[in-house]
């Protein structure tokens, strides 16, 4: 290893690393979001939907945590271009960890609402709270605070399963990382390179957790 010539070779191939960066960051950020809002609807059906609603959203969680990420990425892709939905590799690789994520998510919510005493429900709607109210002020708040443990791996886990969008031709970090190496031969350099970045990612991702975490925290 040559950290001189690598340090050269890493400033001349800044910009794809940082577009590459860019993409990852993107891609899990719109897959986390719209995983946790699609998660949250998934959580709150399973826990407190009507008979025949659960059930649709039981197999759509049992089915999607069930299959591996990779197949609904290339499901997303190839499979829906078959019915006449033609998706680019962005907006597939989007919607493939999107659903993974609602499906984590769902659960976790699911867990976390049920593990809250029912009496609680029966308090709020004797004192004339909707259900919307009944979530808003007294279950989201105690399901936040039990499910983000949880819910910051599942967010770690979608920047690990965003290196598979390298698969369908997505610009992100690793495919610009195995770019550069076909370039420059500078395979262990640029992997571990790639892999502290991703580190990064994480890292923050858990720190913002803890924040958010200890901001929620009920006073001993």
């Amino acid at each position: 290893m040559d950290p001189i010539r690598f340090g050269e070779m890493l400033w001349l191939a800044r910009m794809p690393i940082l577009k590459g960066l860019g993409m990852t960051v993107s891609i899990s950020a719109l897959a986390i979001i719209l995983g946790t809002l699609l998660g949250i609807f998934v959580g709150l059906s399973l826990t407190y939907g009507a008979r025949p609603l659960r059930w649709l959203v039981r197999g759509y969680t049992d089915f999607i945590r069930g299959t591996p990420v990779l197949v609904l990425v290339l499901a997303s892709y190839y499979v829906l271009s078959t019915v006449g939905l033609d998706l680019t590799a962005f907006q597939a690789g989007v919607l493939a960890l999107t659903v993974f994520c609602s499906s984590h998510v769902g659960e976790i919510l699911r867990g976390a609402l049920q593990s809250i005493p029912k009496g609680q429900i029966e308090a709020a709607k004797a004192i004339g709270l909707t259900f919307r109210e009944t979530f808003a002020y007294i279950l989201g708040p105690q399901a936040l605070r039990q499910a983000l443990p949880a819910w910051v791996n599942t967010a770690a886990e979608m920047v690990k399963a965003s290196t598979l969008l390298s698969i369908i031709g997505v610009s992100e970090l690793l495919l610009r990382t195995q770019e550069l190496i076909s370039r420059t031969f500078m395979s262990l350099e640029f992997y571990f390179f790639a892999g502290l970045l991703y580190f990064t990612i994480n890292y923050a991702i858990e720190h913002l957790g803890r924040y958010v975490e200890r901001k929620t925290a009920v006073p001993s």
